[in-house]
């Protein structure tokens, strides 16, 4: 076990050769399949992993209704991600899917792995199930 940290989770996208950048707030992304996903370190002291999918199709006010719906069946069929629903202040509202992981006591490069590729691949089934739900709006 080893602290949480920034470099660990550079080193474990670097491993799987996923693309990813590092915006100005020092934020990690990457674009998997057209959809963003961020790898956030937050808490007290930086001890918690949210890996935050932005979905990328946008709905319409109207259709909040039907992505609760969505979201309450997701979230209580799958482990994870966990999805909401996200308003937009220009009024287009997204899916939005996260995972978290809280490594106070320290974690190990196996660990964090596991938990990158897990929510990687389950933030893009999410995403694929969304765009079924946009194809038939």
């Amino acid at each position: 076990m080893q602290p949480f940290t920034k470099q660990m989770i550079t080193d474990a996208l670097d491993a799987r050769e996923f693309k990813y950048f590092e915006d100005a707030d020092g934020d990690i992304g990457g674009n998997f399949q057209g959809n963003l996903i961020y790898f956030f370190r937050i808490g007290q002291q930086q001890e918690v992993l949210q890996v935050r999918a932005m979905v990328q199709h946008l709905f319409g006010m109207d259709e909040v209704p039907r992505l609760y719906e969505f979201c309450n069946a997701w979230n209580h069929d799958q482990l994870f991600p966990k999805a909401y629903v996200h308003v937009n202040d220009d009024g287009t509202v997204l899916v939005v899917g996260e995972v978290i992981s809280d490594w106070e006591k320290g974690v190990t490069p196996e660990q964090l792995d596991q938990v990158i590729i897990a929510a990687v691949a389950t933030s893009v089934q999410l995403a694929n199930e969304v765009a079924e739900l946009r194809q038939s709006s």
